[in-house]
């Protein structure tokens, strides 16, 4: 039996690979596992690779996790297109399409020899009980449900409701699809139960969603009325379900006809008083730059979600990195600062963007939120969200007195100015994107270029006392520590708890706020530390280099970061704490640091 099942799924786009995990996870998820599923692709718009990545289990999943459990190639050339993102061991169990003419001791894994490898004729069996080889993914939703024991009676159910409009002839022969899968498992069994553990009893109905559904879902829940934006991977899907669901709450979703045009519409909406967001990707955000910084002179709020994936330019649409955070905090001429914020999980991402609007409605601001291709398109199994956790915050309206010479930009001791709206009795003023006095009235001078520039930047410094937007576990007083961020942070989390259940006495520091730099934060964090890792998916580690223009930290503090497409696993991260403590230990053998129980 298993607790955690890791399974691996790769072939060509319209072999239905994608369809089968959602087939699986759907299922698992209805019999209470806990379950991550991600989705990749090649770049093409037709055809190309595809490919999914489920981990089932017993108890929550952090991340997609190592070694794959059970590897099923439709496709060996497209299966190997995929690299380390569907890593096989020795122990992994393979599947694959008979059809490829390779034989069971011949496969294309160059260092790697299997000890389990079944050739299953998939694309005769689906057409032999289907009628065609569409019904490839069916077949493979039944050998997996057969071999490792997940949702039979679930899935038979989805596959029938899935096909219902489609007619009696074709359900039937889906169905018989399926069974032919399972009567393949019962032929040929495992060497031994491979099987999942019954999943824990009594627990709470959970969501199955994605990351970008569920920042939809809680921008309308925060108050947007407003969406401008434009389609590009991997964010379309966010427009996508406000354009669903955004006017049954009296709001309005603008596809513009560029990316320029969809943030400028957000700005227009923000000034006249609504909440507003827009959603993009790495190239849509620079192309949005010259706006989020019209948007930050005129003090005006907005979100703005980059969905990161890899770059430069086009680069790997379809690919998940952590590239954008330079560009999130620096893009911008003159001295600008706009709030950053990063979601760990697709749990993770509905708080952090209600707190994107309340952070910009409070300071007045673009907010950035740096999800990434992974959260974005990931499917999880979530805990109902219970919305009376999250308070709503409205942006602060003129009083009678303050509208009486109205100053909009007025110089205050919060150095935030009360805003008003078109409409508003008084409240008429000036929002430009160039410098102003309190009134908004252009100006050149150097003294108040000086004062407004000041007022900009100190009406933030309440927020990087703001410790609730950061996660610290492990042992406080630890000499080791890590940092990680965003999807990543959920490596770190399980390298935590394997190095904690080893002894290793190490800690972990997780900030949702990566910009501004919260310093009280880190330099707490960093007291006890001699040695650490950034962990990160970037080439340039680029959160450990923001972080090192602000706070001094242990020369022992090094980054661990990747290219995106290239995954960090919890185990690589585990290696490194060892090799830490040993260090410590060379350097002070009187100084426990490993302590077993």
């Amino acid at each position: 039996m298993s607790e955690d099942l890791i399974i691996g799924i790769a072939g060509s786009g319209g072999d239905g690979v994608i369809s089968a995990g959602e087939s699986l996870i759907t299922a698992a998820a209805l019999e209470g596992y806990h379950c991550v599923m991600t989705k990749s692709f090649g770049s093409q718009i037709r055809g190309g690779e595809a490919s999914c990545r489920l981990r089932l289990a017993t108890r929550p999943v952090l991340n997609p996790n190592g070694p794959l459990s059970v590897a099923v190639a439709l496709n060996w050339d497209d299966f190997r297109r995929f690299g380390a993102e569907l890593p096989v061991e020795a122990g992994t169990i393979v599947i694959y399409e008979s059809n490829t003419g390779v034989d069971p001791d011949k496969l294309p894994l160059p260092g790697v020899k299997p000890a389990v490898v079944y050739s299953v004729p998939i694309s005769e069996m689906a057409a032999q009980h289907a009628g065609t080889d569409k019904a490839k993914n069916i077949v493979i939703a039944g050998l997996l449900a057969g071999w490792f024991g997940i949702g039979r009676e679930s899935m038979l159910a989805g596959i029938r409701k899935k096909f219902a409009k489609k007619g009696a002839t074709v359900v039937e022969g889906n169905v018989r699809a399926f069974q032919a899968g399972l009567d393949f498992t019962a032929a040929n069994p495992l060497p031994e139960d491979r099987k999942l553990s019954a999943p824990p009893s009594g627990g709470e109905t959970k969501l199955l969603t994605d990351g970008n559904d569920m920042c939809a879902a809680a921008a309308i829940f925060a108050g947007c009325t407003f969406f401008g934006g434009y389609p590009i991977t991997p964010s379309t899907e966010i427009m996508q379900f406000l354009d669903r669901e955004i006017w049954k709450y009296g709001g309005t979703v603008l596809q513009a006809e560029d990316e320029i045009a969809g943030i400028g519409a957000v700005v227009g909406a923000s000034f006249a008083g609504k909440k507003a967001m827009t959603a993009t990707s790495g190239p849509g955000m620079s192309l949005k730059t010259e706006i989020l910084g019209l948007a930050s002179l005129a003090e005006l709020p907005l979100v703005c979600v980059n969905v990161m994936r890899g770059g430069p330019s086009t680069g790997m649409p379809t690919k998940a990195e952590q590239s954008d955070l330079f560009q999130a905090a620096f893009s911008a001429h003159g001295d600008c600062l706009r709030p950053v914020l990063a979601p760990t999980s697709v749990a993770d991402i509905f708080g952090i963007t209600v707190e994107a609007f309340n952070l910009a409605e409070y300071y007045q601001t673009p907010v950035i939120v740096l999800s990434d291709q992974e959260i974005a398109q990931r499917k999880e199994t979530v805990d109902p969200i219970d919305t009376a956790k999250f308070p709503i915050i409205e942006r602060r309206h003129p009083s009678g007195p303050e509208l009486t010479n109205y100053a909009r930009f007025k110089v205050t001791e919060s150095g935030i100015s009360p805003i008003s709206h078109p409409g508003m009795p008084g409240g008429n003023y000036l929002a430009a994107g160039i410098e102003h006095n309190e009134q908004g009235r252009p100006t050149a001078s150097g003294e108040l270029h000086a004062r407004m520039n000041e007022k900009r930047f100190n009406k933030f410094n309440p927020l990087k006392s703001r410790r609730d937007l950061f996660t610290v576990a492990g042992d406080p007083e630890a000499p080791i520590g890590m940092v990680s961020w965003g999807s990543v942070a959920g490596v770190a989390q399980e390298a935590l708890r394997l190095a904690l259940a080893e002894g290793l006495q190490v800690k972990l520091l997780i900030p949702k706020l990566l910009y501004p730099v919260a310093e009280p934060v880190y330099q707490d964090f960093f007291a006890s530390v001699r040695r650490g890792l950034f962990i990160e998916q970037s080439h340039q580690a680029q959160l450990y280099r923001i972080v090192r223009m602000y706070v001094d930290f242990p020369a022992g503090v090094k980054p661990f970061a990747k290219s995106g497409s290239n995954p960090i696993l919890p185990s690589e991260v585990l290696e490194r704490l060892r090799e830490m403590v040993v260090a410590i230990q060379g350097n002070n053998p009187q100084q426990p640091v490993a302590v077993a129980d």
